[in-house]
């Protein structure tokens, strides 16, 4: 499987490697929880990276997204960097046949945050009503014990663009989830998506299903990776 950069390596990278460890070093001096937005946010060193990162005149939703997408990849690099790819077949597979709800619940070993980037140009989603649907990179997810997901979506990744789209929801998967239309889920929405094998994601229920959906890869890309496992290391799944 050909590699392209993830959400992580085009936002932060590398570079931030430096500040993450002290972020990590702030929050273990003042006992805080990295998983608690709330006390995440309040840590200095976060304070301060994130000043780095959101222009003075950003407000609003801009600055939200800044920090979802910060926590998001702090907790990504803290807990190993965890990325699998599933191909193509191995998606449609997991789009087609939802996982038994005990397949759901994360492993007590398991990292508590990983990226699942799928083959591109598959999953599509219209973000805003009348806006032009956009192409899911991959999916920040957070599963908990209790059975809640936090998300961070990631869209319109590509070569030619340096910026992306993302959409951060949390929620719990509430049983069998059905389309108004009665179409089945990830059914694509866009003319000719059939045809081309296409798949779409209609509204944050069916984000948080997919999210649920995945959680069975990680626990088989553990497996696969074993103690070869590295920080930002791919496993993929066919």
């Amino acid at each position: 499987m050909a590699n392209r950069p993830t959400p992580y390596e085009i936002a932060f990278g590398h570079p931030a490697e430096e500040h993450f460890a002290r972020i990590r070093a702030s929050l273990a001096a003042t006992g805080r929880d990295p998983h608690d937005l709330d006390a995440f946010v309040l840590d200095r060193e976060v304070a301060g990276y994130l000043r780095e990162l959101v222009p003075e005149e950003g407000v609003g939703d801009a600055i939200e997204q800044h920090l979802a997408l910060l926590h998001h990849a702090y907790l990504y690099w803290a807990e190993g960097g965890w990325l699998v790819r599933p191909g193509r077949e191995r998606t449609s597979r997991l789009l087609a046949e939802a996982a038994p709800v005990e397949d759901q619940a994360p492993a007590p070993a398991a990292p508590r945050a990983y990226y699942v980037q799928f083959p591109e140009r598959l999953l599509w989603a219209e973000l805003g009503p009348g806006e032009p649907h956009q192409p899911l990179d991959g999916l920040f997810v957070r599963p908990w014990p209790d059975g809640g997901y936090f998300v961070l979506a990631v869209f319109g990744v590509h070569s030619g663009r340096d910026g992306f789209a993302v959409v951060d929801l949390d929620g719990y998967r509430e049983g069998p989830l059905e389309r108004q239309d009665g179409s089945a889920l990830f059914a694509p929405v866009l003319p000719g998506g059939a045809a081309a094998g296409l798949h779409s994601l209609v509204g944050g229920e069916e984000l948080l299903e997919l999210a649920a959906r995945t959680v069975p890869l990680l626990r088989e890309a553990a497996a696969c990776a074993g103690a070869a496992q590295r920080p930002h290391h791919p496993v993929d799944l066919n």
